[in-house]
């Protein structure tokens, strides 16, 4: 068996920055852009919300599976007739893996395998993926692509190799004396990590989530409202082929060129989405003040509903400490509106999504808002052959 052993990082001969520099300060300044917006929201803790979830449902489609937006946001409100129950159970964990990797990281508790781990650990607790050794390093070899290690498209380090390769990915997480750029270095730390795939499953979503927090953690970023599984899905077929450039070739100017295009389009689309999201709130909220006297209890349901784009009257009536009645007529005056859109067609157990809403979330996941409850949808396999197919290894990414 052949197995690949990446050089420790940073590379040698040293990386070629100075024909990344324009672009370097482009993705810089778009961060900036996009931290400075957020820090003006007037509720940053909304924009967070909905763009973790959004992230979580982009980054497990780019596993395979077949949740939406809706169908995550159905679970979370303990309302999930006809969704993919253990798609969307793996799209709710990527949501508390994430939480849990930002929350440590916001207490001061350093980027560093352990925190990789617990990441990892309760990314796989529940549903598929539960008996490949959360929170574990692999023990055994993986591969992807091909049906073993001898036909796969790439076969990773030997597992007597995965700590080494890991701790000296630790090493660089936390070294500065080599002058990187932090964007530089999140780029660099992305592509080792995916090719010493340390774990035997979800190494696609902890490597996406290690570029969030390692900006996090560097202090680029103050609320981490940077992902890039959108651009990564929708360029897929570059990333694969760039990630291969630096294996065979170490061409990382090539793969860094590419990342740094990612952030800068990510930041650009996420401040223009934060820019329409406010907008859509105000406008919406003008036209509920307009309402006369109801319009003092419509815009507290409407608030409300900012942060439960999908929601059921009981539950509306506990979250809003109105009573049932006064948050039915609500909602039925924010229908007649066009604001909101009943999805169940019943006349008990109503659910109202907040479509204007989600629809500038689903933005990129290829998935049209939610116009009506759905009968389950099945995970849809991968092809054979494909990258992301592995025994062992179930994600390319």
């Amino acid at each position: 068996m052949r197995a690949f052993l990446p050089p420790p990082l940073p590379p040698d001969p040293p990386v070629r920055l100075a024909e990344l520099q324009q672009l370097l300060e482009q993705a810089n300044q778009a961060i900036g852009r996009l931290d400075g917006l957020a820090s003006m929201l007037p509720d940053i803790s909304l924009f967070i919300y909905a763009y973790v979830r959004k992230e979580a449902v982009l980054s497990s489609q780019i596993e395979g599976t077949q949740s939406s937006l809706s169908d995550l946001l159905l679970f979370e409100n303990n309302e999930a007739p006809g969704v993919p129950i253990h798609d969307v159970q793996e799209v709710s964990n990527y949501v508390a893996a994430m939480s849990h990797g930002l929350e440590r990281i916001r207490s001061g508790f350093p980027l560093a395998l352990r925190l990789i781990r617990e990441t990892h650990g309760v990314l796989l607790s529940k549903g598929r993926g539960a008996e490949k050794q959360p929170g574990e390093f692999r023990r055994t070899q993986n591969w992807i692509g091909g049906s073993r290690p001898g036909n796969a498209v790439f076969v990773p380090p030997p597992p007597e190799s995965v700590i080494e390769c890991m701790g000296g990915l630790e090493l660089f997480l936390h070294e500065e004396l080599s002058g990187l750029p932090l964007l530089i270095r999140a780029g660099l730390a992305h592509v080792q990590f995916e090719t010493i795939h340390p774990f035997l499953d979800g190494n696609g979503r902890v490597g996406r989530l290690l570029i969030t927090f390692l900006l996090c953690a560097g202090g680029a970023m103050q609320a981490p409202i940077l992902y890039l599984s959108l651009y990564f899905k929708t360029h897929r077929a570059a990333y694969y082929d760039l990630l291969e450039r630096v294996r065979l070739k170490g061409d990382w100017e090539a793969w860094l060129d590419f990342f740094l295009t990612g952030v800068k389009e990510t930041a650009d689309q996420a401040a223009s989405a934060a820019h329409r999201i406010v907008a859509l709130f105000e406008d919406h909220e003008r036209r509920i003040g307009a309402l006369g006297r109801p319009a003092a209890s419509v815009i507290r349901v409407f608030r409300q509903l900012q942060r439960n784009p999908i929601v059921s009257i009981p539950a509306m009536a506990q979250n809003s400490g109105l009573s049932a009645p006064t948050v039915a007529k609500a909602l039925d005056r924010m229908m007649r509106m066009g604001i909101l859109r009943e999805i169940t067609g019943r006349e008990r157990g109503r659910l109202f999504v907040y479509q204007p809403y989600i629809a500038i979330l689903d933005e990129g996941t290829g998935r049209a808002p939610v116009q009506h409850l759905a009968p389950s949808r099945e995970r849809q396999p991968k092809p054979a052959g494909s990258r992301g197919v592995g025994r062992v290894a179930g994600e390319a990414m």
